[in-house]
């Protein structure tokens, strides 16, 4: 059972093989910006943060497993798209991008909790079969530390890793030890919900554990 992650990140393929998934790899051909202003546009009103994570996530996935579809019709298997995003009280944080901005953020961030929200698609795709979806979005709340100081966060922003990730923050690396407690599917936080797309596959018809490949 062939196993595609519709994503580049690092984070969510560091999570499948740790729960021992080597998953092939594709890159979703998908301009997230147009498809959520395109969105929001026809509904005239902004989507929360629930509904853009899944959105992506579905659009991502429907990218990819469209073309696996076409250029490998005897695939089969799944494909596994994801989103995040980072909510702080009414503030939806997305990366930060810049020193400045992520410095900010900590500033900010410290001694608060936050809201992770993690879109999931999962595509069944079965040779002479039309492919088949199912989908979720999962939430984890996240506590900051209220002691982090100003050298610790100049030199966190300052390795580079809050920079392109949703909130400026990751739990699974230089980022856990500023955070205090998180409450919900821990690997939620790192990128996906390992128990959602679990529940999501056997909506399927998969077994979970037919996925694991890695030795």
């Amino acid at each position: 059972m062939r196993v595609c992650l519709a994503s580049t990140s690092p984070a969510r393929l560091m999570l499948l093989r740790h729960a021992g998934i080597e998953p092939e790899a594709r890159a979703p051909q998908v301009d997230e910006e147009a498809v959520v202003a395109e969105v929001e546009a026809a509904e005239g009103r902004r989507l929360p943060a629930t509904e853009h994570v899944l959105l992506l996530a579905r659009r991502k996935a429907e990218d990819v497993a469209r073309r696996l579809h076409a250029e490998e019709p005897d695939f089969d298997g799944f494909v596994i798209g994801g989103d995040s995003m980072f909510a702080l009280g009414d503030e939806i944080l997305g990366k930060p991008y810049t020193p400045e901005a992520a410095t900010a953020r900590w500033l900010d961030m410290r001694g608060r909790t936050g809201v992770l929200h993690s879109g999931h698609s999962v595509f069944r795709l079965s040779p002479g079969s039309e492919p088949r979806e199912a989908h979720a979005v999962a939430e984890a709340s996240v506590t900051f530390a209220d002691d982090v100081d100003e050298d610790e966060i100049a030199a966190y922003v300052a390795s580079g890793e809050p920079l392109l990730v949703a909130g400026a923050f990751t739990v699974d690396s230089l980022g856990g030890a500023f955070i205090e407690r998180v409450e919900g599917d821990p690997s939620t936080v790192v990128g996906m919900s390992l128990s959602t797309i679990r529940r999501l596959v056997r909506e399927l018809g998969g077994s979970w554990t037919a996925l694991w490949n890695r030795s």
